[in-house]
C-alpha cells in the first residue's frame, strides 16, 4: 500500500474534501478493510489463483468471473500507467511525458526476462518508504503553519475524495490471498489485515496533516509532487528517491500481475488463446506481457494521472463489488464473517464508484461495453470452431 498513491493523491483529495480530507482517508481505508476481509474469506474457501476472477466463477457465474477479471485488467492497466507518470513527475518533471512510457517499457522487458524482485527487496523498499514518510511528517511539521482550510460544499465532494483516495490503498488484497502460507489463517489473517490497515490509515492521516500544514490547501492542490515540495530542501532529494523507488516497485509487480491474469483468462478461454503462450526459456507469458505493456505505454503517454486514477478506482471498486457479491453467495455453513461485512462492502464500493468524476464513470462504462464485446466475440469464435 505504501506506493505511488501516498506521494500524489493529496491534491485531488484536498480539492474535493477540504478540511475533511481525514474523513476521506478513513472512509477509503475502512472500505479497503471490508474488501480485504471478504477476499480473505474467499481465498480460504477457493485456494486458486486469479483472485475475484476465480471466486466469481465459482459462486456466481462464468460471465461474472470474466467481468471481474476484465475490470481487474482495466483497473490495473490504469494504475500502472498512473504510477509511471507519478514516478516520472517526481524524477524528471520537465520530461515526464516521454519518461513515463519508457519506464513501462523497461519494466516490461525486465519481466519478460523472468527477473523477479524478492521479498527481501520489497521489505527494504517498504522500510525506506516508511522512514521517508516519517521524515516528511517531521520536516513538514517544523514549517510555518498555514490558514485553516474550508470544508467541502457537500457530501458528494467528500465521497468523491474517498473514491480517489482509495487508489492509495491498492495492494491490501495481497494480505488476503496468503491463507495457504499462514498457520491458523482464519484467526491470523483478520488480525493482520485489520492491524496493517489501521497503521497505514494512521500514517496517511499524519502525512496528509503535515503536508497541508506546510503548503496549505492551495499549495497542495497546485503541486505535482506535494511530498517533495512540503519538506525542507535538504530532504527533497531523499523524498524524490523514495517516491521513485516506491512507484517502480509497484510498477514491476503490477505489470507481472497483469500478464498473469491475462494468461489465466486466456487459458480459461475468456481471452484469445494466444495470450497464454509461455516462453520456454524464462517461463514468462511473453505475448501477454507485450500486450499489457503496450496498452500501459499508450495510456501513460496520452492520459492525465487524475483521469487514470479515476478509471483505476472505478474499475477496481467494481471488481471488489463482484467479490462481495460472491461472498453473499457462499453457503451459510461456510461463511466465516458476519454477513454485514459483504453488504457494507458492496454498498461502499457501488456508492464510491458513482461518486467518482463523470469521465471516470464514462470510461468504466466503456470498458464494460468493450469487455462484453470481447466476451461474446471469444464465445462466437469458439461456437464457429465447433
Amino acid at each position: 500500500m505504501l506506493g505511488a498513491g501516498v506521494f500524489w493523491v493529496w491534491g485531488p483529495v484536498l480539492e474535493r474534501a477540504g478540511s475533511l480530507f481525514v474523513v476521506a482517508v478513513v472512509l477509503a481505508g475502512f472500505l479497503s478493510l471490508l474488501n480485504a476481509l471478504s477476499v480473505a474469506q474467499l481465498a480460504l474457501l477457493v485456494p486458486e489463483s486469479g483472485g475475484v476472477y476465480a471466486y466469481a466463477r465459482r459462486y456466481l457465474s462464468p460471465g461474472a468471473g470474466f467481468f471481474a477479471g476484465w475490470l481487474f485488467l482495466v483497473g490495473k492497466l490504469s494504475s500502472a500507467a498512473a504510477i509511471a507518470v507519478i514516478a516520472a513527475t517526481y524524477a524528471f518533471p520537465d520530461h515526464a511525458l516521454w519518461v513515463a512510457p519508457a519506464l513501462v517499457a523497461v519494466f516490461a522487458l525486465i519481466n519478460i526476462t523472468g527477473v523477479r524482485s524478492t521479498a527481501a527487496v520489497a521489505l527494504v523498499l517498504t522500510a525506506l518508504v516508511v522512514a521517508i514518510l516519517l521524515a516528511v511528517i517531521v520536516s513538514a511539521a517544523s514549517t510555518t503553519s498555514v490558514p485553516p482550510m474550508n470544508s467541502p460544499m457537500d457530501a458528494y465532494s467528500l465521497w468523491q475524495a474517498a473514491g480517489l483516495m482509495f487508489f492509495a490503498f491498492a495492494g491490501y488484497a495481497r494480505m488476503a490471498t496468503l491463507g495457504a502460507e499462514v498457520k491458523n489463517p482464519s484467526t491470523v489473517l483478520p488480525r493482520v489485515i485489520v492491524g496493517t490497515l489501521v497503521l497505514v490509515i494512521a500514517l496517511y492521516v499524519a502525512v496528509g496533516i503535515s503536508v497541508v500544514g506546510a503548503l496549505g490547501t492551495s499549495g497542495v492542490v497546485a503541486s505535482a509532487a506535494p511530498l517533495a515540495d512540503a519538506v525542507d530542501e535538504s530532504w527533497r532529494g531523499f523524498v524524490v528517491i523514495a517516491a521513485v523507488l516506491a512507484c517502480l516497485g509497484s510498477l514491476g509487480a503490477l505489470l507481472a500481475g497483469l500478464s498473469r491474469t491475462a494468461m489465466a483468462m486466456s487459458e480459461s478461454s475468456d481471452l484469445p488463446r494466444g495470450l497464454a503462450v509461455v516462453s520456454t526459456r524464462t517461463g514468462s507469458p511473453v505475448r501477454a506481457e507485450v500486450v499489457m505493456a503496450a496498452l500501459a505505454i499508450v495510456a501513460s503517454a496520452v492520459l492525465d494521472p487524475l483521469w487514470l486514477v479515476g478509471v483505476s478506482s472505478a474499475t477496481v471498486l467494481s471488481y471488489y463489488a463482484i467479490g462481495h457479491l460472491s461472498v453473499l453467495r457462499v453457503p451459510r455453513h461456510d461463511r466465516r464473517l458476519p454477513v454485514a461485512v459483504p453488504w457494507l462492502g458492496l454498498t461502499g464500493c457501488v456508492s464510491l464508484v458513482f461518486a467518482l468524476p463523470g469521465l471516470s464513470l464514462v470510461a468504466g462504462a466503456t470498458a464494460l461495453i468493450l469487455g462484453a464485446g470481447v466476451w461474446w466475440g471469444v464465445r462466437w469464435r469458439r461456437y464457429r470452431a465447433g
